[in-house]
């Protein structure tokens, strides 16, 4: 730091040489980049030179080293950028989510690949799984559960049907506006949003737009894009895909809980190996039997796995027949991972391993 001392221009100049050297110092990591490409051989992919457990491990050292004065998030936010560029010099990654353009799924995307790898919008979280399935996308980002509204169901049943693997995942914060061409609460007789964002803000909608129709649709960038050709219509969506369209802010923040997050999942084709700090996801029926469920999740207390999350949906094996989806701490490469799920013996029907992956980051 300076001195008081300083002029101005003296810290200018200090700046301006740190500046040299960190452009320096990227564009060496960018070339050690391509001579992990080289070594690998030529003729692959961004997906093959992709390792999300090691890219995991870096940004947690950075949150680790990291004496500010820029947030833990902030930097992250950084080196993600930074490694996303180098990641992308030859063949970027292709990243399906639900479009259009401007969703809080974007955002995830963002967050989580930075913005050196292609989005491919898509028309619903069916066809993000569909996309990656084919291999017309190398990931693709699906929102999975809301802080405030809980699990996202159409996301835990196509689980029950698709063979995508759970790689990694993303926390973003939502911050849900209000938006429209003329930029007032006056005049508004109908709001467009995902029904989710539409529960989200209920309270703040039934304060301050009484009797307004709200009508849910496929997405909040659609809301966006439906608000666009109307003057009494509003739209629920973020900031980004406000401006995306053309629409003015008329409220912000207008979610009814101010800790308003959303997880999403990354999903794939592949298990990855271990990060350090890693999550789980089972899928699991059990047998037609009493306390089968006990026994199933009993292995894991035993040896000392933490339960994250479980949620049970109709299975598609039968009338009143249901899945658990279970969330432990650990990656099933762990010894006592292992143990548990052998210790569960007969009274899982069925044991399925969405994904091992890392926690998320800030």
């Amino acid at each position: 730091m300076t001195d008081k001392k300083s002029s101005l221009s003296d810290v200018r100049e200090r700046i301006d040489s740190i500046d040299q050297q960190i452009q320096q110092l990227i564009s060496e990591r960018a070339g050690w980049a391509q001579e992990v490409a080289r070594v690998k051989g030529e003729g692959l992919s961004a997906i093959d030179y992709y390792r999300p457990e090691r890219e995991a491990h870096v940004l947690r050292m950075v949150v680790d080293r990291n004496n500010g004065p820029l947030s833990d998030v902030e930097m992250v936010r950084l080196f993600r950028e930074i490694m996303s560029s180098c990641l992308a010099q030859e063949d970027p990654l292709k990243v399906g989510f639900l479009g259009p353009e401007g969703t809080f799924s974007e955002q995830a995307v963002r967050k989580h690949f930075g913005h050196a790898a292609y989005g491919l919008p898509l028309g619903s979280i069916e066809e993000v799984f569909q996309e990656v399935a084919a291999g017309h996308a190398d990931f693709g980002v699906v929102p999975v559960e809301n802080s405030g509204q809980g699990m996202i169901q159409v996301t835990l049943d196509m689980f029950l049907t698709s063979d995508a693997t759970i790689c990694g995942e993303v926390e973003l914060r939502v911050h849900q506006c209000l938006h429209s061409l003329q930029g007032k609460l006056e005049g508004i007789k109908r709001v467009y949003a995902h029904a989710q964002s539409l529960q989200q803000c209920k309270t703040w909608l039934r304060v301050n737009l009484p009797g307004v129709e709200c009508v849910a649709v496929s997405s909040n960038a659609e809301a966006a894009r439906l608000a666009r050709h109307a003057d009494d219509v509003a739209a629920i969506a973020g900031e980004t895909a406000g401006r995306v369209y053309g629409l003015k802010t008329v409220a912000q923040a207008i979610e009814d809980r101010a800790d308003n997050t959303t997880r999403f999942l990354v999903i794939g084709r592949s298990l990855f190996p271990p990060s350090g700090n890693d999550r789980t996801s089972l899928l699991i029926t059990v047998n037609d039997k009493p306390g089968a469920l006990f026994h199933v999740l009993k292995p894991f207390a035993a040896h000392d796995i933490s339960l994250n999350r479980i949620e049970s949906r109709p299975a598609h094996s039968g009338k009143w027949q249901y899945a658990f989806f279970i969330d432990v701490s650990g990656h099933i490469n762990d010894e006592p991972m292992q143990a548990a799920l052998k210790e569960m013996g007969e009274a899982a029907a069925q044991v399925r391993v969405l994904g091992s992956y890392p926690v998320a980051l800030p």
